[in-house]
């Protein structure tokens, strides 16, 4: 393992696979560059041995996911109380490959510009390029990034919608790679639909990114669902792996900002006040 790895990034719960995907038979897996391995007991519980140690690591089931850790973390993986409503559909939507930085992977999952450009026609369209204003705050009774306030016009928000809506959102970043959205459920007026991206850096410049979703959705089918929200994502992976650096940038005027950009700025300081690096252009190349 590399010991150089900072406490921020260390220190974190993170998702290799669904549970469902973790055979009898050992399974190689791969996390802040340390190679990983797998295994189902007799009973059903899982061992994750990492290379180069003799104590297995920690191993957690929460939202039909396996969770581990190289580090010691403080705190628990991310509460989701809407995971534990009874009438939600949980989607486990599947791993993509990226290459590309972990924190390039949230800080697209933040971003509301580029909707009319790379997933035109559905969640945005010209002429509606306009991201209005919204507040953003480090939360720090819980060290998460919020943003709030956020509305964008869709012309399909989801796979149950009928029509084009003015979405509601609120985004969460829980840890440095993780990062929740609510926004809009066309099927409750009253309540959101939650989606989540659990980030799995494989190394600095690549990673495995876990989308998971909890809906107010009944009626579609679930490969519809995996889908929808697979077509988005790859969508997305095209213009990912084509950013340059492929690392995050944490250098003051590496990227200069727009209004737009406001979850983007908030979130960089947040990564600079907890030290975070791997991933980042101050951590090296990859």
């Amino acid at each position: 393992m590399n010991t150089t790895i900072e406490a921020g990034t260390l220190d974190q719960w993170y998702v290799l696979d669904a549970l469902t995907d973790i055979p009898v038979a050992a399974k190689h897996h791969r996390l802040l560059g340390t190679d990983l391995t797998t295994r189902r007991g007799p009973n059903g519980e899982i061992a994750i041995r990492a290379a180069g140690r003799d104590q297995p690591l920690p191993a957690r089931e929460r939202y039909g996911c396996l969770w581990t850790s190289l580090g010691k973390p403080e705190r628990d993986i991310v509460a989701i109380p809407e995971a534990d409503e009874a009438d939600r559909r949980h989607v486990i939507c599947g791993a993509v490959t990226v290459r590309a930085s972990g924190l390039r992977i949230v800080e697209n999952f933040l971003d509301m510009a580029h909707f009319p450009f790379v997933h035109t026609d559905i969640l945005g369209s010209e002429p509606h390029t306009e991201v209005r204003h919204y507040a953003t705050e480090i939360r720090r009774d819980i060290d998460e990034v919020w943003a709030t306030d956020c509305e964008f016009f869709q012309p399909q928000a989801a796979l149950s919608a009928t029509g084009g809506i003015v979405t509601q959102y609120m985004y969460r970043v829980a840890t440095p790679f993780a990062t929740l959205l609510y926004k809009t459920c066309p099927n409750a007026a009253d309540r959101w639909d939650v989606i989540c991206l659990f980030v799995q850096p494989l190394d600095p410049g690549q990673c495995r990114a876990h989308p998971v979703m909890f809906l107010i959705d009944d009626a579609s089918a679930l490969a519809d669902l995996v889908q929808f929200q697979q077509m988005i994502f790859l969508q997305d992976r095209i213009i990912l792996e084509n950013q340059r650096p492929r690392l995050l940038p944490l250098e003051p005027r590496a990227e200069i900002p727009t209004r737009a950009d406001a979850t983007s700025v908030v979130y960089r300081r947040w990564l600079k006040e907890k030290g975070v690096v791997y991933g980042t252009t101050l951590g090296g190349s990859s």
